[in-house]
Parts: structure tokens; C-alpha cells; sequence
């Protein structure tokens, strides 16, 4: 069992919780309460990452931030940023590649609130924030939730990307998915049914355990 590879996995899928999570709430309301012109372009972006293969967006992501780009090259030259092959890397890639699986869920929860309880907060005095918070937020736990599990076992299993943004390097971008298929690639079997098995228990686990939490709210009286 690489051990090492897990605890990197769940650290990055942690860290990309914790960057995605408050942008992905704001652009999910944004664009549930929102309407204007080109807003279509706006979704179709979201969604992207989506029905991208996973190897072309992490092989743009690569051209655009190496060292050889003009941006990865500006950031390296002037603030010593290098964002390929390291953990930050991954950490970026994981946010652009996670970003329809946290703003869609959150988006369509938005959308469900009536419109009615808004200027009934208003009414009753409560500001935009104190809305967000009191009322919309609440009501809309169920998506936020159900965002915050596909997101996270997402991210465990990433391969393509981050294998284009990371590559393979012990304890720095060497993800528990990336092991297994260096296992298979060494006939190493056993090994990698072992991290198999952990990893699609994880999976299992977490969106069981969001299904019943979101169950039993909204039995909740």
C-alpha cells in the first residue's frame, strides 16, 4: 500500500476543498441569480472540464503555465513561482478541473429557492449577506453538500491531468491513482488491487454518507 500517495491524494483533494469551495459558491450564485447577455458562454465555460478529456485540459494547462510559456516564464522570472511538477500545480489544475463538479450542484440549488423568500428577507429587513446566510445558504445545504463530496472523491481519483501537470514524483505529485497504474505498469497486482479497493471504499463511503445526511435534513422537522 503506497500510504505516501493516499495521504498526498487526500491532502490535495482537502486543499482544493478549501480554495473552490467559497468561488464556487459565489459563481454558482452569481450565475442562478443573475441574467444578461452571453450568460450561456459563461455555463458552457463551467462546464467544460466536464466533456474535456482530462489530458488535453491538463496538457493546455501545461503550455500555459511551464517554465517555457510567456506566463509561466513571467511568474518563475519574477516572483519564483514554478507551477508544474510541484504540489501547487496540482492544486491549480485540481481547481480548474473540479469546477463544474462544485458550481453546477450549488447552481441548481440556488435556482430552486422561490424568488418570493428573497424579498420576503428583504421585507423583514435582512441585507444581501444576512439573506445569503439566514435563508438562501440553509435551503440550499443539500446541493452544497452533494458539491463538496463529488469534488472531494473526485479529486482522489484524477489521473490525466494530473498526471500532465505532475507527472509521477514521489511525495511532491505521485497521487494514489497514479500509483496504481505505476503498480499495473510494474505487473505489481496485488498492490494495486489493494489501493484500488481503498480508494473505491473511500468513494463509496463519502457519497453514501452525503446521501443520508441530505435524507435525513430534509426529513428533519
Amino acid at each position: 500500500m503506497d500510504w505516501e500517495a493516499l495521504i498526498l491524494s487526500i491532502e490535495l483533494a482537502a486543499v482544493t476543498l478549501l480554495v473552490l469551495l467559497p468561488l464556487g459558491l459565489l459563481l454558482a450564485r452569481w450565475l442562478a441569480h443573475t441574467a444578461f447577455q452571453g450568460k450561456a458562454w459563461i455555463e458552457a465555460l463551467v462546464v467544460l472540464p466536464l466533456v474535456l478529456p482530462p489530458t488535453v485540459l491538463g496538457y493546455y494547462l501545461l503550455v500555459s503555465l511551464g517554465a517555457g510559456s510567456p506566463l509561466g516564464g513571467w511568474l518563475l522570472d519574477t516572483f519564483d513561482i514554478r507551477l508544474t511538477f510541484n504540489f501547487p500545480g496540482l492544486v491549480l489544475a485540481s481547481v480548474v478541473f473540479n469546477i463544474p463538479f462544485m458550481v453546477q450542484p450549488i447552481q441548481r440549488a440556488f435556482e430552486s429557492i422561490p424568488a418570493n423568500l428573497g424579498e420576503a428577507a428583504a421585507v423583514c429587513g435582512l441585507g444581501n449577506w444576512q439573506t445569503f446566510w439566514r435563508v438562501e445558504l440553509p435551503l440550499a445545504w443539500p446541493g452544497v453538500l452533494s458539491a463538496i463530496v463529488l469534488t472531494f472523491v473526485h479529486t482522489l481519483g484524477e489521473f490525466g491531468v494530473v498526471l500532465m501537470m505532475g507527472g509521477s514524483i514521489p511525495g511532491e505529485t505521485r497521487t494514489v491513482a497514479i500509483s496504481i497504474y505505476d503498480r499495473v505498469q510494474a505487473f505489481d497486482l496485488e498492490s494495486a488491487d489493494r489501493m484500488a479497493l481503498l480508494l473505491l471504499v473511500l468513494s463509496l463511503g463519502a457519497v453514501a454518507a452525503s446521501f443520508f445526511a441530505a435524507a435525513r435534513r430534509v426529513k428533519a422537522p
